[in-house]
Order: C-alpha cells, then sequence, then structure tokens
C-alpha cells in the first residue's frame, strides 16, 4: 500500500493559526462578562471573529488530513467531523460529539451569526476551548507517526 503524503507546512501553518486564535479567545475569557457584554460590543465581536477563524483552521487541517485517506473525502463539516474518528485520527466519542458540536457552531458563526448571544458565546470561551487543544494533540500525533494512518509527511 502506498501511503498518502500530508503536507506538513500547511498543517503546521494551521496549527500555529488555532493556538493564536485560542490564546486571543482565552484572553477574551478572562475579560469580565459585563464589559464582554457592554453596548459597544467589541469583545463579543472580537471573540466571534477568533472563535470562526480557529473552527477553519480545526475543519481545513481535517480537509487536508482525510483528502489524503481512500474514502476520507467529505463535503460537509459534520461528516468530516466523523470521519475523523472513524479513521482513529481523533477519539471516536470526540469526533462523534465535540468535533461535531464545532462543525455545527462553525455553520452558526457563518450562517445563523445575528443569533449568536453573549451569554453563549461567553461559555463557550469559559467551558469550551480545551477542545482545541484536544484536537491539536491528535493531529500532532499523525504528523509525529503517520505510518499508523497509512500516511506518510513532506
Amino acid at each position: 500500500m502506498t501511503a498518502h503524503t500530508l503536507e506538513k507546512d500547511v498543517v503546521v501553518k494551521r496549527i500555529n493559526g488555532i493556538q493564536k486564535e485560542c490564546a486571543a479567545l482565552v484572553r477574551l475569557g478572562t475579560t469580565p462578562f459585563d464589559v464582554f457584554n457592554d453596548e459597544d460590543g467589541t469583545a463579543f465581536q472580537l471573540a466571534q471573529y477568533h472563535l470562526h477563524r480557529a473552527l477553519e483552521g480545526v475543519f481545513h487541517i481535517s480537509a487536508h488530513i482525510l483528502s489524503r485517506i481512500p474514502g476520507g473525502q467529505a463535503t460537509q463539516y459534520r461528516e468530516m467531523a466523523r470521519k475523523m474518528g472513524e479513521y482513529g485520527i481523533v477519539d471516536k466519542a470526540f469526533a462523534g460529539t465535540k468535533l461535531v458540536d464545532m462543525a455545527r457552531y462553525r455553520n452558526r458563526l457563518v450562517h445563523f451569526y445575528a443569533e449568536i448571544t453573549p451569554p453563549e458565546l461567553y461559555g463557550i470561551l469559559q467551558d469550551d476551548l480545551g477542545d482545541f487543544e484536544t484536537f491539536l494533540h491528535a493531529v500532532k500525533r499523525v504528523l509525529e507517526h503517520p505510518e499508523q494512518f497509512g500516511l506518510a509527511v513532506e
């Protein structure tokens, strides 16, 4: 079987981008809620921006990895999330819950952004940013041991 090649520089660039966005989200999460929810909305808007970019990075990496796996291609974000679990890139339970939730929220940020509320987004900053680290840990494992996934790294 021929190993399909991941472009390490593409993946690492996205990893770094996700980490940068998450650092900004962590800082915004330390903002007191009354400031986060103030009438000018700057912190709330910034949080939406950084979260959207971090989620785009997650699914860009997912698409890149899955495109190198025979049968792994996916056209929808939720499908990508599930396939990341099916192929053992991330834990299957994490894929079916947290990564699917991340896909849904990415779509919410893009298509239903007017419905997102400050309390909802602030809750994500308080409770869910660790999901990015879980994802990134799994991706780094793929880069370190691509042969375990029938892949190679360029």
